[in-house]
This record gives structure tokens, C-alpha cells and sequence, in this order.
């Protein structure tokens, strides 16, 4: 993934933010190219990013100006305004430490207790506030913009005009993208407070972003990134109040950015030096990876230390879990390992001149191109004019095919899925395509995504009533469900639960034939025979209920526990276990 996004809270999270995302600014004019940092110790200064800073202070902050420290403490420190000092909306909420929780609770008990009894509810509450996890106020959101490893390579061996502009197109690539989340993923809730449950999503000015570029990895390996950190505050567009942004669409929308931006990159790259792009397999675990063609395999190898080191601690954490649990781990499993991996060898940062990083990594490539290094990127970034793509260029048959596409790819790995699922599938899927300008992509990829959710089925239900005008978004959804909210799923997923149902209802039929005592349960306590249920009647009963729509048009799942299985039952019960767990697109489906 190019793009990644980490919560920051507020205290931990801005002390973070200060350790190891700013650290080592320099003190440099924001205007100084990139190459001109080859003799600083350090990275540039941050700068501020997104529509949203126009509404701080009178207009003094402009985008592309300096970060200060002082400003950063104000904005991400305590919620205020970074110039006046004002608290944008309310505070941050502060919540009690586990050491304040357990002195409370402790406090209550009564003081009638034997030390006998008190001992045992002291030790309970310890027990049960150490398992919980303290709640902190969300400051706001660090999302890393990274560019593929072959075109981090590249940057790192060119000389100083093409580095320039390969820094210069992961700028614009980054600018567009935060501007896409700012009409598309970001958005506030109003009402939540008011008690009655009418609570709108409603939209944001704009965001506040800090933008601070870092240009190795932790291995000192070319690795140009971009942390863009967002504020939680953003004043909203209905009653120009300042709210904190509604976190869920921001968790949503992570994989769909992330295929974005690799996309509009690429897109730059192609415009700017001609490169054309190729995939190459990752393995099993893993999706292709899209690399310059041109860049070989052995140098990006070279200069994937990071990647080395965590695949080898991969390895050995997936080597236990099968002594443990005696089989491979799923896919989702194995993600998890990695991410473990991830941390478990993550060395400390070192902070070096950008001057001998450049030298360190053109001696290296050098060394496994077996030529210079520098000349062979003047090679791979001199090309022809490309061909590029307009929007009206894709014909409407082949984005309905994409849209079918689409969809049944996301089938194979989820039951049920959403707006953002079919976006991230959609620019995976024309990532090989490379348009002239953001919005033609912009444009395609969202209309893929309108035919895939065409030839999906949908589950959630439609408003029961209309909203009036000033309650309805600009595309004429009601601001009280929230964007990207509906959920889907296909005729082939359906299908396939059919399949299972009716292997279960053989599986009932059989379990009954074979077994010749009647269908009576064990007598209750009055001697009376009590009425058995039968397990798999029950799924079917559970699942016509659970189709049901709550209050505000949510649907529901109910918890079934089976009674304790006759002899001649125990296959079906199991069966029924099997069907709640993998068949949740048929339970949540009306009637069914």
C-alpha cells in the first residue's frame, strides 16, 4: 500500500508526532528545492496543507506556508486555533487513566466488607480494568503517502533536475488525493448530542493538514514519503461551527486511497517522463506490486532492506503459529503477522545528511546495475510523448464489463462490501491505464464503481422517507445515512449460501431417517416432554427474522444458541453453526 493511516490522540499522539514525524526539521525556507537540502542534516520543515487552513486565525495561513512548532503544539496539542490561540469547537475530552479507574471503583465498594470479601472485589476490579484499554481523545490522523519502491529508487540515483521533478510530481500527487478526501471521505456529524438519534453526516469546509516529507526508511533505504497529518477539527459547511471529523469514512476509505494515489502517481510519472508501468508478482500473500518498467527486479531488491527483515521475522512468527495450531494460517492471519513482524523489527531513525544518502545509494546501484547509476536514470526518464487517456475515451460497455469485474473479484474475498470496496477494486483494475489529467481518472474510477454497485444486490434498505432539501447532500442522498454506508452483495453469493443451505437440509433429512426415536426432548422438571427444537428450522427462522430493518433502516443480527443436540441432530446443529458464520449476506437479506 502507498498509503497508510495511523490515529493520533491527543498528548501520546502529539508527542509522537513531535519524536518522529517532525523531528529533524531544519530550519530552511519552505521555497528551497528539494536537492538544495543535500547539505542539511535533517528533512524540510513541514508545511500546511488542505482548504481548511483559510478558515484559521484571518486568512494569515496560506497553503505551502511553514510549520512551526509552536503552531503544531496549539493545533494538534490542545485543539486550538494555531494563531489565535482560540479553542476551535470544544476540548478535547479527557478520559480517566486505569490507575484513576480502579481508585474509583475501589473508592465505591461498600465499607460494610469483610477484608475477605474486599480482597476478592478489589482483585476483580483490577482484573477487569486491566484488560480494558484507556480511552484517549483522537487529535487527529497521520496518513503516509509513499511512492512505489522502483520510483524511490530512480529518485535516489537521478541526478539533481530529475530528482527535483520526481519530488515535484509526488507533491502534486499527494495535493490531489488529499483534495479528492476532502470532497468524497471527509465529513462531521451534527445532532450527535441532541438525544432523539437524528444524526447527520454532514460536509466540511475543508481540511487541516501539515505535510512533512522524509526521504529514507528506517534501514536507510530510499524511501520518498510524505506524512500528512490532518487536524480532527474542520468547520462544517451547514452552520459553519467547528466539529471533529467523523473518523468512520477516514478508516473506510484507507485501501481505496491508497490504490488512488499509486494510480495518480503513476499517472504523473508517465506525463512528466514517459515511463510506462508494469506488475509483477509479490507472492501468494501479497498483491502485485506496480513497478517502472525498466527498473529491474535486482535493484529494487537492493534497496528493500526493510522488506528483508520483515519478511525473514514473517516467516518465523507463521513457523509457530503452525507448530501451534498445527495448519497454515488464513490470509487475514498472515497480514496480522506481518504487521507484527512490522514492529517487532522496526530500528530506531537516524537522521543524515541527504548529501551522503545520494552518494551511499548511487555507489550501491552502481554495483548491481554494473554501470553508472546516475546515467541509467537519464536513460529510463528520456521517452517519447506518451498516449493518454481521457475520460470520454473509455467506451460505457467497457466500464460496465470493469463494473462486473469488480465485482466479482471483491466477491471472491468478501460476502458483503461497500462503496469504498468497489472503489479500491475499481483503481486496482485500471491501474494499467494512464489518463491525462486526476479527473479523468477520478471520473472512471467512479463510474466503474457506479456499475459494479449496478449489478450488485443491495441489502440495505432504501429511505423509508424523504429528507427535506437542506437535509439532502448535493448528489440527493440524505445526510442522515452516512456516505458509503449501503451494503451489497451478488446473485453468486447468494447462490453459494443456497448451495450451503441445502447441503444442511440433506444433512437434517439424514440425521432424522437415521435415528427411529421420536422428535421429544428430555422431560422438564414436571415430568412433561418438552418440545425440541429443530436446529436447522431455526437458522431459517433466525435468518428471515435478522432480514428485518431496525429503527433508523439498520439491520440486526440475532445471536441463536442451539439446545443441546439430540444424538440424531448433531450434524445439522453443526451445519447451522457453519451457516450463521459464512452466510451472512442471506441472513441479512429480507424474507429470506
Amino acid at each position: 500500500m502507498t498509503v497508510s493511516m495511523r490515529v493520533m490522540s491527543a498528548g501520546v499522539g502529539y508527542d509522537y508526532l513531535l519524536k518522529t514525524v517532525v523531528a529533524a526539521d531544519g530550519n530552511r525556507p519552505l521555497s528551497t528545492p528539494l536537492t538544495r537540502y543535500y547539505m542539511e542534516e535533517g528533512t524540510p520543515p513541514g508545511r500546511w496543507l488542505g482548504g481548511g487552513v483559510a478558515a484559521l486565525g484571518k486568512g494569515e495561513i496560506q497553503v505551502g506556508d511553514r510549520v512551526s512548532e509552536h503552531q503544531l503544539q496549539l493545533l494538534m496539542g490542545t485543539g486550538h486555533d494555531p494563531i489565535t490561540d482560540q479553542p476551535l469547537g470544544r476540548a478535547f475530552p479527557t478520559y480517566k487513566s486505569q490507575e484513576a479507574r480502579i481508585e474509583a471503583r475501589i473508592a465505591d465498594l461498600e465499607p460494610t466488607m469483610t477484608p475477605g470479601a474486599k480482597g476478592e472485589a478489589v482483585a476483580q476490579i483490577v482484573a477487569e480494568e486491566t484488560v480494558r484499554s484507556t480511552r484517549r481523545a483522537v487529535a487527529g490522523f497521520d496518513f503516509t503517502f509513499s511512492i512505489p519502491k522502483s520510483a524511490s529508487v530512480l529518485w535516489a540515483v537521478a541526478d539533481a533536475g530529475v530528482q527535483a521533478l520526481i519530488a515535484e510530481v509526488h507533491y502534486r500527487a499527494v495535493a490531489e488525493v488529499v483534495a479528492f478526501m476532502e470532497r468524497e471521505v471527509a465529513a462531521t456529524r451534527t445532532g450527535a448530542t441532541a438525544g432523539d438519534g437524528a444524526v447527520a453526516q454532514v460536509d466540511v469546509t475543508g481540511l487541516i493538514a501539515t505535510a512533512f516529507d522524509h526521504f529514507d526508511s528506517r534501514a536507510g533505504d530510499p524511501h520518498l514519503h510524505t506524512h500528512v497529518v490532518i487536524s480532527n477539527k474542520a468547520k462544517t459547511v451547514l452552520d459553519s461551527k467547528w466539529r471533529s471529523l467523523d473518523g468512520r469514512p477516514m478508516h473506510a476509505a484507507v485501501v481505496a486511497l491508497s490504490e488512488l494515489h499509486e494510480a495518480v502517481f503513476a499517472d504523473h510519472m508517465t506525463r512528466t517522463f514517459g515511463v510506462s508501468w508494469e506488475a509483477r508478482e509479490m507472492g501468494r500473500d501479497r498483491n502485485p506490486a506496480w513497478v517502472i518498467t525498466g527498473v529491474p527486479e535486482e535493484l529494487v531488491s537492493e534497496f528493500s532492506t526493510r522488506a528483508r527483515h520483515i519478511d525473514v521475522e514473517k516467516n518465523r512468527l507463521i513457523a509457530e503459529y503452525v507448530a501451534q495450531h498445527g495448519r497454515q494460517p488464513s490470509n487475514a492471519t498472515i497480514l496480522k503477522l506481518r504487521a507484527q513482524a512490522t514492529l517487532a523489527t522496526r530500528p530506531e531513525k537516524q537522521v543524515r545528511f541527504l548529501a551522503d544518502l545520494t552518494t551511499e545509494w548511487r555507489a550501491r546501484a552502481t554495483k548491481t546495475l554494473g554501470r553508472d547509476a546516475t546515467m541509467w536514470a537519464r536513460q529510463v526518464t528520456d521517452n517519447d510523448k506518451p498516449l493518454l487517456l481521457r475520460a470520454d475515451d473509455v467506451p460505457l460497455d467497457v466500464i460496465g464489463e470493469l463494473g462486473r469485474s469488480v465485482v466479482e473479484v471483491v466477491g471472491e474475498k468478501r460476502s458483503t462490501w461497500r462503496r469504498w470496496n468497489l472503489m479500491a477494486e475499481a483503481s486496482r483494475q485500471t491501474m494499467g491505464w494512464r489518463f491525462a489529467a486526476m479527473q479523468d481518472r477520478e471520473a472512471i474510477v467512479a463510474m466503474v464503481a457506479d456499475a459494479a454497485e449496478l449489478v450488485s444486490l443491495r441489502l440495505t434498505p432504501p429511505e423509508l422517507a424523504a429528507s427535506p432539501v437542506v437535509f439532502r447532500r448535493s448528489d440527493g442522498s440524505s445526510v442522515f445515512r452516512p456516505k458509503g454506508s449501503t451494503v451489497f452483495t451478488s446473485e453468486s453469493q447468494l447462490a453459494a449460501e443456497d448451495r450451503l443451505l441445502e447441503r444442511a437440509d440433506g444433512a437434517a433429512r439424514n440425521g432424522r431417517e437415521d435415528h427411529a426415536q421420536p422428535r421429544r426432548g428430555r422431560p422438564d422438571a414436571r415430568g412433561r416432554p418438552s418440545r425440541r427444537l429443530d436446529p436447522h428450522r431455526s437458522v431459517r427462522t433466525d435468518a428471515r427474522r435478522a432480514g428485518r430493518p431496525r429503527r433508523g433502516g439498520q439491520y440486526h443480527m440475532l445471536v441463536l444458541t442451539p439446545p443441546v443436540p439430540h444424538p440424531a441432530d448433531r450434524a445439522p446443529v453443526a451445519i447451522t453453526c457453519i451457516i450463521l458464520a459464512v452466510c451472512p449476506a442471506r441472513c441479512l437479506r429480507t424474507g429470506s
